[in-house]
């Protein structure tokens, strides 16, 4: 895997933080945020799997903003060759 240039901005490496810590958070929400939250300050890419996670959640009508904004930054950094 190649060493990813793009990192997590601070403002949404904020909101993942709070989504964490949110008892009230969905699982799909809590686990986009690790993503984010690992993707923060280091070269880490997102994986296949979680790629797909967050493209079905960016796809999905219900999803709050929340969830988008955490996926979209989840698939902004994923493998471009994927």
């Amino acid at each position: 895997m190649t060493d990813n240039k793009k990192q997590s901005s601070d403002d949404v490496a904020q909101i993942a933080a709070k989504t964490l810590g949110d008892p009230s958070a969905s699982a799909i929400q809590k686990s986009l945020a690790g993503s984010v939250l690992s993707q923060t300050g280091t070269k880490n890419q997102t994986g296949a799997d979680m790629e797909a996670k967050a493209s079905a959640a960016l796809k999905n009508a219900r999803s709050s903003e929340v969830t988008k904004t955490l996926a979209g930054s989840v698939v902004s950094q994923s493998n471009k060759k994927r």
